[in-house]
């Protein structure tokens, strides 16, 4: 704990600075010593330090105006009051204002090394929490929305200006598309950044745990209640809550949500006393919710508080040109991480990537990737690096690759069933590629015997 640990001293006597000095240098401590306030602030701008050491009065700028411009500028620094018996009042003021503690003249010396170890494990703690907050911004930040192409770009531009406001946000799009990506980059990108942004899937659990989780619950409001609990509203107060897959709730927990959405209050699960709250909802779904309200499969009220502002996620197959680019990015990533050689993607396993429908979108180009770099050869990914699947599909696009001893049907039959991999199984979609009619094609399924899935 010690190792590396830096302590500035401030106090305009001498005697009381080389005392100190001395004292936490015996311990291990790196110290910087300070005849005042300003000198102060003078090192603390060349360096960083874990804990100041100040003296309360002092001429000039007290104790107290350092802290608190310690506190504006360093805010993972700790600092600890020195102070005489008479002025302990003032000592104990600045803890409520966040000084880590005090000690008094004359010293114990014990009663210092303890209160500087804890102050420095305090700091210390500080500073990791920073570095964690700012890995979440980097990993939020927009410039990990990749791509391209004209979809994403218009995406790209319409969450930029979403995360400014404070507006309820739906997010559509198949499994894998990125959407809690988007919502945690709208978070981490918006005034809120500094407060939480908790998610939950609200198709994990069932609905009175998930009520439960959201509001809360008092103790004693079901079994096994022995104790009354926040719920994520009240934890992510001043922040954002990602509602994951919000067309899978039922209509009573619709109501309950469109009360947050209108009121901004909530009431926990045993409780009647209604509490405000200041959260903004990003929700997401895989589900056309438009569609669901029609078919009374959703309620039209909370639809509209819901959908203020949509964002739909393409594809992976509407944006055809992202893939090599989404490729060779998740291709630097998972070679950095697994300290391997290879550096490029092969032509055919490139066109192989082209040519696949990815029903799974970003998230299953991503494990494929990965998947390559673990198993496959140095230096560059090859199509025998590839699942089956997409194997089948570049062996497919080759004419040498079919068989001459298979009939005109059987080419008819395979290559309608790999267009409508490559449409997700979008019947009008295949039609249009094989330049037929939706009759024609339905009716040459129904003599292959061909699903659309």
């Amino acid at each position: 704990m010690k190792d590396g640990a830096s302590i500035l001293v401030v106090d305009d006597e001498e005697r009381v600075r080389t005392l100190l000095a001395r004292l936490l240098g015996e311990e291990g401590y790196h110290v910087a010593s300070a005849a005042s306030a300003e000198e102060a602030l003078h090192e603390l701008e060349g360096g960083s330090h874990d804990v100041v050491l100040t003296d309360l009065m002092m001429p000039g700028m007290s104790g107290l105006e350092l802290l608190e411009e310690i506190r504006r500028g360093h805010p993972e620094t700790s600092v600890i009051l020195v102070t005489a018996h008479g002025t302990v009042d003032s000592a104990v003021e600045a803890m409520r204002k966040g000084a880590f503690h005090y000690v008094c003249k004359p010293f114990k010396l014990d009663e210092v090394r303890i209160i500087v170890q804890r102050a420095i494990e305090e700091s210390q703690t500080k500073h990791e929490l920073a570095g964690l907050r700012r890995e979440v911004h980097q990993r939020f930040e927009f410039s990990n929305i990749i791509g391209k192409s004209k979809p994403i770009q218009e995406v790209f531009d319409l969450i930029r200006r979403v995360a400014r406001s404070t507006s309820t946000v739906l997010i559509e799009g198949k499994s894998g598309t990125g959407k809690e990506l988007v919502a945690k980059a709208i978070h981490y990108n918006s005034p809120r950044t500094s407060r939480p942004c908790d998610a939950i899937n609200c198709s994990a659990i069932t609905e009175t745990l998930l009520e439960s989780e959201l509001f809360g619950h008092m103790k004693g409001s079901f079994t096994g209640a022995v104790a009354s609990k926040k719920g994520l509203f009240e934890e992510a107060q001043g922040g954002t809550i990602f509602l994951d897959e919000i067309g899978e709730i039922s209509a009573a927990l619709q109501v309950k949500l469109l009360r947050v959405l209108q009121d901004h209050e909530i009431r926990r699960v045993g409780g009647n006393q209604p509490l405000k709250v200041d959260v903004r909802v990003i929700a997401a779904t895989n589900r056309d919710l438009a569609e669901a309200v029609r078919q009374k499969e959703f309620r039209d009220d909370f639809y509209y508080r819901l959908n203020v502002v949509t964002i739909h996620l393409p594809s992976l197959k509407d944006r055809p040109e992202d893939i090599p680019i989404l490729a060779q990015h998740f291709l630097a990533k998972y070679a950095k991480e697994a300290g391997s050689s290879v550096t490029q993607i092969c032509k055919e396993a490139m066109r192989a990537l082209l040519q696949y429908a990815w029903p799974g979108n970003i998230r299953e180009l991503e494990n494929v990737i990965e998947r390559a770099i673990t198993l496959g050869a140095e230096g560059e990914i090859r199509v025998e690096d590839l699942p089956d699947p997409l194997r089948r599909e570049e062996e497919g696009g080759r004419l040498d690759a079919i068989p001459v001893e298979m009939s005109m049907q059987d080419v008819e039959k395979a290559h309608i069933e790999r267009v409508l991999r490559h449409t997700g199984g979008q019947v009008s979609q295949a039609a249009r590629l094989l330049g037929i009619d939706r009759r024609t094609i339905y009716r040459k399924m129904q003599a292959y015997n061909i699903r659309k899935d």
